[in-house]
């Protein structure tokens, strides 16, 4: 019985269609190479406003209820997890004349940028109404994002045959959506800084955050959408045909597959990673100060002058730190991978990630406990080395999924590029869901309602709070994710797509779509 097999761009020219070889071993030009890492770095732009200041925005801006954010945060996020599995299938099953991946693209970006625009829009309704706008526009987005984001991270793996291209194309396309997300932190610091001068004793929150969403949005759209004019889709799967009795779904296919599972469950152990970015504004807000010292402010001008100043300072601190660790981590991916496998590199970063957060830790309680400011700043390297296991994941997990997928064509003839990719996306936003909801249970537990404290003082201080308060804020952005990136090490000790193994695999796939041109 004959078995669907992924075949190389018969409409390539001859050098793109080589298949993989010692000899032959990348067929993306430059300029292409450049455009996607581009267009990634718009698309991180647009995502970054939503993953580290939505939560920020709903809780101590529009101060909606904790319960309804939590609801929120987890439901819809997982649903929004649950529409990329579902996306890969409508990908792997639809063949459009312009490619399997990129017509979604350029239809997405620009209700993507419009709806961020309006998640960071306050419209001063009463509560009610509030709630629902908000969650009608943070649902729809969040489809909306899954429609483009889904087949752009499935590129990688119908750019080019070769796993080692494959990977570059990963690491490069994953650093400059990581340098795509630093924009709106960036924006965050200058604006913590620009408008307290224009608006002096005034809540700048609002502004802000609106500023920064239209902004990242402008910029992010027009990037993203150059990967539709672009990029080339060169390894394509021929026309399904009906599945025969005794074959398995395409559902079941993902499930076998070991290696896929392992990388799967690897990033749900490591969701906690996200909280470095997620929880950083509201550490800033409730775990730290920084700034004059409060006895010499005298009116509510200077107390919010101050506030700012130091919510704008703590985060921009861990901010730089977080992407100081993760761009270094991705930089220096392709070097890595050079000498060392995908699971070496995996476990190393997340013990390192482990050991740096214990003292990040320890290091940031002379400042809550003792009142020591200047701990702050000692607690930087190694909130750097913390977030190194970041970097690592984020590139890495991308291309253990393209190996998973080769492993699964080797096994089976069949190759589900957009599902198999899908389930990274899966990984990633359930993992942001259960950090962004953790963010919110923290707040109920040690009994934070920013809507009852700003009700009873126009300006607060982190130092107005319980220690025990402010040290399980701080336990967000410190023990929490190391703990996490430590557990991501248990599944990956079973992976095995790596040395020899993983050379048969290419080789023999090679094999494959050569004979299939002949």
């Amino acid at each position: 019985m004959d078995k669907e097999k992924s075949i190389v761009d018969t409409n390539s020219t001859p050098e793109e269609n080589t298949p993989p070889s010692t000899t032959q071993t990348k067929v993306v030009p430059r300029k292409e190479f450049w455009m996607f890492g581009i267009a990634a770095c718009g698309q991180g732009m647009i995502y970054a406003v939503m993953s580290s200041h939505v939560s920020d925005f709903y809780i101590n801006v529009l101060k909606t209820p904790l319960l309804f954010v939590l609801l929120l945060m987890l439901l819809a996020r997982v649903w929004d997890a649950i529409n990329d599995p579902l996306m890969g299938m409508i990908i792997d099953r639809v063949n459009p004349k312009k490619g399997k991946m990129l017509p979604y693209i350029i239809r997405a970006a620009f209700p993507a940028g419009v709806l961020t625009v309006l998640m960071f829009s306050d419209f001063g309704l009463d509560p009610v109404p509030t709630m629902v706008i908000v969650a009608l526009i943070y649902v729809v987005w969040g489809m909306v994002y899954t429609i483009g984001d889904v087949p752009f991270w499935s590129i990688p793996n119908v750019i080019t045959p070769h796993p080692g291209e494959r990977a570059s194309v990963i690491s490069f396309g994953r650093t400059l959506n990581g340098i795509g997300t630093a924009v709106p932190i960036a924006l965050f610091a200058l604006l913590g800084i620009i408008l307290p001068k224009l608006y002096p004793g005034q809540d700048i929150s609002r502004q802000k955050y609106f500023t920064i969403a239209i902004v990242s949005s402008a910029i992010g759209v027009s990037l993203y959408i150059l990967s539709y004019f672009s990029v080339k889709e060169r390894v394509r799967a021929p026309e399904r045909r009906t599945r025969m009795p005794g074959e398995p779904s395409t559902l079941m296919r993902i499930i076998k597959c070991k290696p896929l599972m392992i990388v799967i469950t690897m990033g749900v152990l490591a969701g906690g990673r996200y909280l470095m970015q997620a929880a950083a504004t509201h550490v800033a807000r409730y775990a730290f100060y920084i700034g004059p010292d409060i006895a010499t402010l005298a009116d509510d001008a200077a107390r919010t002058a101050a506030v700012e100043g130091s919510i704008s300072s703590v985060s921009t601190i861990f901010n730089i730190c977080s992407a100081t660790g993760m761009f270094g981590a991705m930089l220096f991916m392709p070097y890595l991978y050079k000498r060392f496998n995908y699971k070496q590199i995996i476990i190393v970063t997340s013990i390192a990630g482990f050991f740096a957060g214990l003292l990040t830790l320890g290091i940031g309680l002379l400042n809550i406990i003792l009142g020591w400011s200047w701990a702050t700043f000692l607690c930087i390297p190694f909130i750097i080395i913390q977030c190194i296991p970041l970097g690592a994941l984020n590139v890495t997990s991308y291309a253990m999924i393209g190996d998973s997928l080769d492993y699964m064509e080797w096994k089976t003839g069949f190759r589900d590029t957009a599902l198999g990719s899908a389930c990274q996306g899966f990984v990633n936003k359930l993992g942001n869901a259960v950090a962004t909801s953790f963010i919110v249970v923290v707040y109920i537990i040690i009994h934070i309602d920013p809507a009852q404290i700003y009700s009873k003082s126009a300006v607060v201080f982190a130092t107005d709070l319980e220690l025990s308060q402010r040290i399980a804020m701080f336990s967000l952005v410190s023990i929490i994710p190391g703990i996490s990136t430590l557990l991501c090490i248990i599944p990956v000790l079973l992976y095995d797509i790596v040395g020899k193994k993983k050379d048969q695999i290419t080789a023999e796939l090679a094999a494959r779509r050569a004979a299939l041109k002949t």
